[in-house]
């Protein structure tokens, strides 16, 4: 790859705050659209804007953009392939945002996770250079193993500490307002993802939001039974709604933003005026669970769904009952209506969208294609196509027209919440019970390569070093000791007061080690089957449990977010390995028993030195881990996710590695 300047002169620049903020500019204004190629496809440039305190990760994104400038212009410099190499690294860098911005040492992890199957141009340079010039240990991918580069998903925005509920679009396009279960609404910016503010106030969880027309006001409701009125601009709790007995689930405003329409579990609909906060009126009807509301365009007619199996039509002006709509074989979720206010698309925990006529009630098309609960709809601005998310973890695109399933995207690790549109129908933003929301490109689809593997009620299995006996680990708190020759039930192991989580046998296999979800571990003569002793410490449960090659130490794994490191002979407690912010899911330790890796809820890796305690790296990925192992070299990682994605690393930057 071509180098701007000579080593020396090159960090004195990347030094220089002028420098970094205005050259990219300034080569694109003068014409020198090569040496613009260059400096933002050099890992020196790269790292030192983000590293410098002025900068940081999106100012770096946005140098990427000077490059349409020359785009609107039809300019002979804009080479295409180029271009697709700086739009590339600018959407490897959005996808990583979120994980760099906190830790700037995964920037080459990232950048590795996301571009190396991309063989253009100086990509693979790129990387080479980043490979070569970073000297602290780090978790290079040996696989493309995180979401790539010139997909559909644009920019993760992570901050809620719990599921993520609902997610509205502001008026301007350029902020995202979401709803969570952890009792807060969070506003971002949808350009750079950054969080603008977080509105507290809610003493339950967060089921719903929406926008006033004019983009001044928030509404939200809440598992607490109300309904709050909140200032975008400063955040500031307005008014509070309160009247219903049980959970609001959903909220709408009619047109003129006078009123508001909130759904709750009471099995009612409720009409306030937005102004005062007073109750105008009840809809009752409905025999079950109230989940979701919307109004006709004109304002005239509030359509409701619900656990009943059924959509009710209603009058806004008088409150009477119009029509019922029947045809679901389960609870009806979400509701949305075409722009022109003559269609009815209806979700339903049957997998099934329905189409319904407004005017008759009759069912017009059934949209089959889920294979789980469907939770959410929306519809592109033009009417066109409808967006489904489910608990499958994925969202659909579909034609109204032809009822023709479109694209699937994919991405989520979880149940999907949530969806919006943005008013522009260029992007959709889905929310998602793994935390966060993702913006997604809705030109484009394509589904993820996921490896997939097994579960069973047994929760932990073990061979002993000769292969001669099986050791299994159970979910009835019980360890058993099984022949492999013959099958047969060999012993019982009894002593744990909950679950065995996991099992290890040591290296002469004379002892074994359990885990449990009593908070303990215990060893055990895999001979006799007595109980040796028992090592407390643990605040909650243990997850997983290692041994070393020389029998000496024990490392265990806990969902108090923490490993530590044991003595087995004595049971003495050597070391506690504090940093997760998550239950730790799995622990590996390498064959010289001088690393410990650890895999977590949180989405990291982590690996340790044993002897110390000391962090040595950490790899970021899209999903909570929940396995790992470590090849017999050391430094071969591998991991696997909730998303059922398989991951290959290898640790850099250790001596011998």
């Amino acid at each position: 790859m071509a180098q701007i300047s000579k080593k020396s002169r090159a960090t004195k620049s990347y030094a220089d705050k002028a420098y970094l903020g205005k050259y990219p500019y300034n080569l694109i204004e003068s014409e020198n659209v090569e040496k613009y190629y260059q400096l933002l496809t050099n890992f020196d440039f790269i790292q030192a804007k983000i590293n410098h305190p002025e900068f940081g990760v999106q100012a770096l994104i946005e140098d990427y953009d000077l490059i349409d400038e020359l785009a609107e212009l039809e300019r002979p410099e804009y080479n295409s392939k180029k271009v697709k190499t700086l739009k590339l690294i600018q959407q490897a860098l959005q996808l990583s945002a979120h994980v760099v911005a906190i830790d700037k040492t995964q920037l080459v992890s990232q950048l590795h996770g996301r571009l190396l199957d991309k063989k253009i141009s100086e990509i693979p340079a790129l990387l080479t250079q980043a490979k070569q010039q970073t000297t602290a240990p780090w978790l290079r991918s040996l696989t493309a193993n995180l979401t790539p580069a010139g997909g559909n998903l644009i920019r993760t925005l992570t901050g809620h500490s719990s599921s993520v509920t609902a997610v509205a679009v502001a008026p301007d396009g350029q902020r995202v307002i979401s709803a969570s279960s952890d009792s807060t609404i969070k506003v971002w910016s949808l350009q750079t993802g950054e969080e603008l503010r977080t509105l507290s106030g809610h003493s339950s969880g967060v089921t719903a939001v929406v926008l006033t027309p004019d983009g001044q006001q928030v509404i939200s409701a809440s598992s607490d039974h109300t309904i709050k009125v909140w200032s975008l601009q400063t955040g500031e709790e307005l008014r509070t709604l309160s009247g219903h007995s049980s959970g609001v689930t959903a909220v709408v405003l009619t047109p003129d933003g006078q009123q508001v329409i909130s759904a709750s579990d009471d099995s009612t609909i409720k009409v306030w005026s937005l102004q005062t906060g007073k109750e105008l009126r009840t809809l009752s009807g409905h025999s079950h669970w109230v989940k979701a509301v919307v109004l006709t365009p004109d304002g005239q007619q509030v359509i409701s769904a619900s656990y009943d199996e059924t959509l009710k039509v209603w009058s806004l002006q008088t409150g009477k009952e119009l029509r019922t709509l029947s045809g679901h074989s389960h609870w009806v979720k979400a509701v949305v209506l075409t722009p022109d206010g003559q269609q009815v698309i209806s979700t339903s925990s049957d997998n099934t969208l329905k189409v319904w006529s407004l005017q008759t009630g009759k069912e017009l098309r059934t949209l089959t294609g889920h294979s789980d609960w469907v939770t959410a709809v929306a519809l592109t601005p033009d009417g066109q196509q409808v967006i489904s998310a489910s608990d499958d973890s994925t969202i659909k695109v579909w034609s109204l027209q032809t009822g023709e399933e479109l694209r699937t995207l994919s991405g989520h690790s979880r149940e999907v919440t949530a969806v919006a549109v943005t008013t522009d129908g260029q992007r959709v933003i889905s929310a998602s019970s793994d935390e966060t929301l993702k913006v997604w490109s809705l030109q484009t689809g394509e589904e993820l390569r996921t490896l997939s593997g097994h579960s069973s009620r047994v929760t932990a299995v073990a061979l002993t070093p000769d292969e001669q006996q099986v050791i299994s680990a159970s979910s009835d708190g019980t360890i058993k000791v099984w022949s492999l020759q013959t099958c047969k039930k060999l012993r019982t192991l009894s002593g744990h007061s909950d679950w065995v989580t996991a099992v290890a046998v040591t290296a002469d296999g004379q002892r074994m080690i359990s885990a449990s979800s009593d908070g303990t571990i215990k060893v055990w003569s895999l001979q006799t089957g007595e109980e040796l002793r028992t090592l407390s410490g643990h605040s909650r449960e243990v997850t997983a449990v290692a041994v070393t090659a020389d029998g000496q130490q024990v490392i265990s794994a806990s969902s108090d977010n923490t490993l530590k490191v044991w003595h087995l002979q004595t049971g003495e407690e050597l070391l506690t390995l504090s940093g997760h912010s998550e239950w730790v899911t799995a622990v590996a330790v390498t064959a010289d028993g001088q690393r410990v890796i650890s895999a977590s809820s949180d989405k990291t890796l982590k690996v340790w030195h044993l002897q110390t305690g000391e962090l040595i790296a950490t790899f970021t990925g899209e999903s909570p881990f929940y396995s790992c192992a470590v090849a017999l070299d050391g430094v071969t990682i591998v991991a696997g996710d909730s998303s059922g994605r398989v991951h290959f690393l290898r640790l850099e930057g250790i001596k011998g590695g």
